[in-house]
């Protein structure tokens, strides 16, 4: 930035830090200051595909062109700086183009998945007040061409602060939207004003963008960060992807792929790819493809068609490759790939070790995998990989840079080689700046400052060894994280909850030995008869509709009563630890429960739930 700044970090506090006073910049002027360089480099800025195998290609003058037009639309129609913006849009490049331009003219952006259910939606941008809402009318995934249109017109009516729709049409809907703004007529622009835009200078603090995290009570969280947050964060995730200048002489120009869906936050770390000249590879779809039997070789066969060099995923997806029995030796030439990058939940070292056996078996020289662990939260992460350290298989290399990350106790004593709460003890710049709708900032505290004052409490169980490498072992709160995407079991149960045949119901996300999960939900039913099948398949269809596919129960199970807390707190992270394996007098303190005796069920239903799992 050409602009003078005080100091570095002028305010080192949690929360409230205060970064870089005085510096005025863009996220999006950031990203296309490489149009000339990576262009002239023979680059392009974007590369995707969907299931039909339709392949969009965009130049970097192509998207500056675009980001301009669409940016300049924006202002036509009455944005300032500060303006929530709200998408409704699959992984496309349109999505990128969007939050680009709303970056560029100081906007603050929002993002929801088409998978999601409107009442989830809602949750999410109801709080936020969006003035411009950009939506498709249709999508495609696993086969199903799906419209979309009624959503739309659903998210309108209920969103009354919206004065425009600006409309990716799919060619999926037969129906129209006269008021609406054509995205393609809107990002064509006249050539002399496109060619004049200047993104708008903002403060390193002004928001760029809103992302949800859900905790366990009340609605998800609207986590804020800043244009300089995510700048620094992103410059970071760079150097430890070996990403970094990736059209400089002497390197072959690197292709980033990360698959994600737009709801979950790898989406936005993809797209941050752009700000260091890199080309981001899009798959917009589903990973396990669109036929009636799962092909996990879908995104494989992608990477080698379009000479992907960085291949990221959930580690749930690897363990899908595995257990499909994919053969590696007919998915293509993948030798461009150099690192393959996991996240979303631990990635056993078993599977890691296997797919690297697989790839190899199939031609390629190796591999460097990059796992790496933070969140939504920051937009970044804790833990994470580095190419010029040993392998971990099953581990995180090290901690990423400038993030004090410490393994604490109870008490708030740091332990080395012994599992503790994940801290970080020193403010990152990609730490939230508030949380939307907390005025007195007494969420934001609650949710991460409550247990060690002054020091960022994440929620996950780490173990930091001697070496520096670190092992994630889950959520410690009782959070649902399905492949990364999380949701607040608040979320799960009050889209159950409304069914007439369930009374109570506790969600618990239970890890198993191979860093599988399995989603169950304890119900307690009404006293009428009911077929425990229909009960199944109608809290299926409720947490469908309302939240998304990714939250549906792997079982359902009945009981007489939810434990609970004497002052009526669902006792779900107790419950979560007894079918992961605890010791009952370890996990709960029953004196300091409403109904003790509950607590004997749920150590039963534990301990069947193991020896169905893992027999002996």
């Amino acid at each position: 930035s050409p602009t003078p700044y005080a100091a570095g970090l002028a305010d080192d506090r949690m929360p409230g830090a205060v970064w870089f006073p005085g510096v005025q910049i863009n996220y999006a002027r950031h990203a296309l200051r490489h149009v000339e360089a990576a262009d002239a480099a023979g680059q392009p800025a974007i590369i995707a595909e969907d299931e039909s195998g339709r392949v969009t290609t965009l130049s970097w003058p192509d998207l500056r062109r675009k980001v301009s037009a669409l940016a300049l639309k924006m202002r036509e129609l009455g944005i300032a700086p500060g303006d929530r913006i709200a998408a409704y849009l699959p992984n496309r490049p349109e999505a990128a183009i969007a939050f680009l331009a709303c970056a560029a003219v100081g906007a603050v952006w929002s993002i929801c998945s088409p998978d999601m259910g409107v009442p989830a939606i809602l949750d999410r941008f109801r709080q936020i007040e969006p003035k411009l809402l950009i939506a498709t009318d249709g999508v495609t995934y696993a086969g199903k061409r799906l419209d979309r249109a009624g959503t739309v017109r659903e998210l309108r009516q209920a969103l009354p602060s919206v004065r425009h729709l600006l409309l990716v049409e799919s060619g999926l809907s037969a129906d129209a939207f006269p008021d609406a703004v054509s995205f393609e007529d809107a990002t064509r622009g006249e050539d002399q004003a496109v060619a004049q835009f200047q993104p708008t200078a903002v403060a390193f603090d002004h928001p760029l963008w809103i992302v949800y995290s859900s905790g366990t009570t009340g609605k998800p969280k609207g986590l804020v960060h800043s244009h300089g947050g995510i700048l620094l964060s992103a410059a970071a995730t760079s150097l430890h992807t070996d990403i970094a200048a990736s059209y400089a002489p002497g390197r072959r120009g690197e292709r980033f792929h990360w698959f994600s869906s737009t709801g979950w936050i790898m989406w936005n770390i993809q797209v941050c790819g752009l700000l260091g000249g890199t080309t981001i590879c899009l798959y917009d779809g589903s990973p396990a493809g669109a036929g009636p039997t799962p092909d996990f070789g879908v995104l494989w066969r992608f990477a080698a068609r379009h000479g992907v060099t960085f291949f990221g995923a959930g580690a749930a997806f690897y363990a899908g490759c595995l257990k499909s029995g994919l053969d590696f030796q007919a998915l293509g030439d993948l030798s461009s790939i150099k690192a393959l990058g996991s996240t979303g939940s631990p990635l056993p070292a078993s599977v890691q070790i296997a797919v690297s056996e697989g790839l190899q078996a199939a031609g390629h020289p190796g591999v460097w995998w990059y796992n790496t662990s933070g969140g939504t939260d920051i937009c970044g992460a804790f833990c994470t990989g580095n190419p010029d350290l040993p392998s971990a298989p099953g581990k995180l290399q090290c901690r990423q840079l400038g993030a004090a990350v410490e393994a604490w106790d109870e008490a708030g004593a740091p332990l080395v080689g012994a599992v503790g709460e994940l801290v970080c003890v020193r403010p990152l710049p990609s730490m939230p700046i508030y949380l939307w709708g907390d005025e007195a900032g007494a969420r934001y505290q609650a949710s991460y400052f409550d247990k060690y004052p002054g020091v960022w409490r994440h929620g996950d169980w780490i173990r930091i060894d001697a070496d520096g490498t670190c092992e994630i072992f889950g959520r410690s709160d009782a959070t649902i994280n399905r492949g990364g995407h999380r949701m607040g079991t608040s979320e799960i149960y009050d889209a159950v909850e409304r069914l007439p045949q369930i009374r109570d119901a506790l969600a618990i996300d239970v890890r198993s030995g191979d860093g599988e999960t399995q989603l169950i939900l304890l119900v307690v039913t009404s006293p009428e008869d009911h077929d425990t099948a229909d009960l199944t398949s109608a809290v299926a269809d409720a947490i469908r509709r309302s939240l998304s596919p990714r939250f549906v129960p792997d079982q359902v199970i009945e009981v007489a009563e939810i434990p609970r807390t004497l002052s009526g707190k669902k006792q779900e992270l107790p419950v979560k630890r007894l079918f992961e394996g605890a010791r009952l007098e370890s996990v709960v303190d029953l004196s300091a429960m409403a109904n003790p005796d509950s607590m004997a069920e749920m150590a039963r239903l534990a301990d069947a739930y193991r020896a169905e799992v893992q027999p002996a």
